[in-house]
């Protein structure tokens, strides 16, 4: 009975977590700051453009403190569902110690670092892209191409190896914690499952996550789309054999949106 009162407690401070995470979303997204939350050029007007100006470096540390926030919310609203057999693992592994929440917020804190990590990354290629094609009539004319070449690169990862590879070690969280989990520095080995679970998530997902620059970063109803995506791929008994119909249907959508382009060049 303790164990299944604590598992429900678990279960409910997960959920809570989680979905406190999609409301501010939704919420910031819904608000006249939503624009903050996308990868838009808002820096350049209103109370941010003015802070930017006044804070040293101001035009690169502001947006990367609100890129990075924005895209950790995203990250603990879309990715942590993904995490939860290894999440709910642990919980039940080290429930007895008198450090577990300690724990816990170790081995939570190392998997959003590192697609905290991946989302800085992925923001500041997105930024050379926009300053490129700001630069580049030809970019700007043929935006089409960039979003086209994301869809597809998704599609055909999901093909690969290392997909498969990384998707292998996520679907086994039990053989995961057992085979990273040691009794000795146990915080500091908490923090470094975490970190290495996060790592395996970013090479099975890093792929379907960059299309959220195709459709938008600060959309909501994207976010669930390719988070319920990447949970049944993970979670579900039948979820590997959704992965490569998900990689067929991204190449399929990348040649409706190129197919009418090349048509247009070749006549």
């Amino acid at each position: 009975m303790v164990a299944l009162g604590h598992r429900r407690y678990f279960l409910l401070l997960m959920g809570g977590l989680i979905g406190s995470s999609w409301l501010t979303l939704w919420l910031w997204a819904e608000s006249p700051y939503g624009r903050w939350l996308d990868h838009g050029q808002w820096t350049e007007i209103g109370f941010a453009a003015s802070l930017c100006r006044a804070v040293p470096a101001g035009e690169w540390v502001l947006p990367a403190l609100l890129y990075s926030g924005g895209w950790l919310l995203m990250s603990a609203a879309m990715m942590l569902p993904t995490a939860l057999p290894l999440l709910d693992i642990f919980d039940r592994l080290t429930a007895d110690r008198v450090d577990h929440r300690r724990l816990m917020t170790l081995v939570i804190s190392g998997y959003l670092a590192v697609w905290g990590a991946f989302g800085l990354l992925a923001h500041a290629l997105d930024h050379l892209l926009h300053s490129a094609a700001t630069d580049s009539a030809w970019l700007t004319t043929n935006g089409w191409i960039a979003g086209t070449a994301v869809l597809a690169l998704a599609g055909a990862f999901q093909f690969s190896a290392l997909k498969y590879h990384c998707l292998d070690k996520c679907r086994t969280p039990l053989s995961f914690v057992m085979e990273h989990w040691r009794g000795y520095a146990q915080h500091w080995n908490a923090l470094k499952l975490g970190l290495r679970h996060g790592a395996f998530c970013v090479g099975c997902c890093w792929a379907i996550m960059l299309i959220m620059f195709v459709v938008g970063t600060g959309s909501v109803g994207w976010m669930l789309a390719l988070g319920a995506m990447m949970a049944i791929e993970k979670n579900m008994p039948w979820g590997r054999k959704l992965t490569p119909w998900l990689g067929a249907g991204l190449l399929g959508w990348a040649a409706v949106i190129a197919i009418p382009h090349l048509s247009g060049i070749a006549t």
